[in-house]
């Protein structure tokens, strides 16, 4: 990070610039002043600095040799989950198979299942999506019934495999 102190002497009157001793009166207060600015001085010449890094994320990985990428979305217990069986969680159920037989007929979504047996019981399935990016996965999993009434959340990860080894023969090709 640039040296703040040229430009915080820049921006001091002349006679708070001389230096300790020289015999001004008023050099105790120029350093009393300095010593508050020089903070303020480092923050705002550091801000420019944090915009253009946020700015310059690095881009997502390029893809390893030989490997294709899936989304997997992880279906977890949301905030609305309940065992009770009511003509309400029927109905969000029923949209919920409906919403991923869409998706699997788009060919973004391979395949889902629900899970069991997990370490966690609050995980409920998993969908593995062609959708090309992680955002493009979660906006479709968020648009799911379930997810949307609350009793599904969703984590989405890139999943890397050996091209040539996952094959869906039931699922379409995605459209482009």
């Amino acid at each position: 990070m640039p040296d703040p102190s040229p430009a915080l002497r820049r921006a001091l009157p002349p006679a708070s610039r001389r230096l300790p001793g020289t015999g001004s009166p008023r050099a105790p207060a120029a350093r009393a002043r300095a010593a508050l600015l020089r903070p303020l001085a480092a923050l705002l010449l550091a801000l420019p600095l944090a915009a253009a890094a946020e700015e310059a994320k690095p881009a997502a990985p390029a893809a390893p040799p030989n490997m294709e990428s899936y989304q997997l979305v992880l279906l977890w217990r949301g905030p609305r989950w309940s065992p009770e069986v009511t003509p309400e969680t029927r109905r969000i159920q029923e949209e919920h198979i409906g919403h991923l037989k869409a998706m699997g007929a788009t060919g973004k979504l391979v395949i889902a299942g629900p899970v069991s047996d997990a370490p966690d019981p609050a995980l409920r399935g998993l969908c593995l999506y062609r959708a090309g990016s992680l955002a493009e996965a979660r906006a479709l999993a968020e648009k799911d019934p379930a997810v949307q009434a609350g009793r599904l959340r969703v984590e989405v990860l890139t999943w890397w495999v050996e091209k040539g080894y996952m094959t869906f023969p039931k699922a379409p090709a995605p459209a482009p």
